[in-house]
Formats: structure tokens, C-alpha cells, sequence
């Protein structure tokens, strides 16, 4: 597998990698699914759309309370 800088899962703050790990071990949890660390290719895709669903959600809930504030 070659290493493709335009790939949409590099972060631009590298130094985030651990806080965005940490956010979707939370997401997981909230929405019942069982994230380990390392590779979770087993994960159905409903499993992971539904971490992935419940991130999109936590990021639009606080940037809206961001705008009330």
C-alpha cells in the first residue's frame, strides 16, 4: 500500500492522533459497539457507520453549542 498525502485520514495536526483515538473509543462506547485498539476490521459496516455516525453528531452538537455561546 503506498503512502498517498492526499488521503482524507491524515490529520493536520498530527499531535491530535490520541485525542481523535480517545473521541472515537468515547463514540464507540456511547452507541454500544466494541472498539480494541489496533485493528477492528471485524467491525460489521453498521458497526462502524455507527461510530463513525455518532462522531458526526458529538462535532455538530458542539459546534452548535459553541454558536450559542
Amino acid at each position: 500500500m503506498s503512502n498517498n498525502n492526499n488521503s482524507s485520514n491524515n490529520l493536520v495536526v498530527p499531535e491530535a492522533r490520541a485525542a481523535m483515538e480517545k473521541f472515537k473509543m468515547e463514540a464507540a462506547n456511547e452507541v454500544g459497539v466494541n472498539l480494541k485498539k489496533g485493528y477492528n476490521g471485524d467491525l460489521t459496516s453498521r458497526e462502524a457507520g455507527s461510530v463513525g455516525g455518532q462522531m458526526v453528531k458529538k462535532m455538530i452538537e458542539s459546534y452548535e453549542n459553541s454558536l450559542k455561546n
